[in-house]
């Protein structure tokens, strides 16, 4: 049986863990490049402003990161149309 811990997908504050870290990056590299007292409160509620979207996309569905790249790299798969008579398409040249 595995443990439940196991399991879980990996968070940070209720968002997905790199998703967090890249804007928490981001937010620190604009207080530093801009060093003015409006830089840093830019920084500041541009941090919990991603803080607040990351966490209900958290909630929503801990995997959605990994479901939307999965999307994007099989797009060109998916037929745009079905039917009787549409062409086939081949399967990617590297399944992942």
């Amino acid at each position: 049986m595995i443990h439940q811990s196991a399991n879980r997908p990996n968070q940070i504050l209720g968002g997905d863990r790199e998703l967090v870290l890249v804007m928490l990056l981001i937010s620190v590299a604009l207080a530093f490049s801009l060093a003015t007292l409006w830089g840093i409160l830019l920084a500041v509620a541009l941090w919990l402003g991603a803080v607040a979207v990351l966490q209900r996309m958290g909630k929503a569905d801990p995997m959605l990161r990994q479901v939307y790249m999965r999307h994007i790299r099989y797009r060109a798969f998916y037929p745009a149309k079905s039917g009787l008579f549409s062409s086939c398409l081949s399967h990617p040249s590297r399944w992942r």
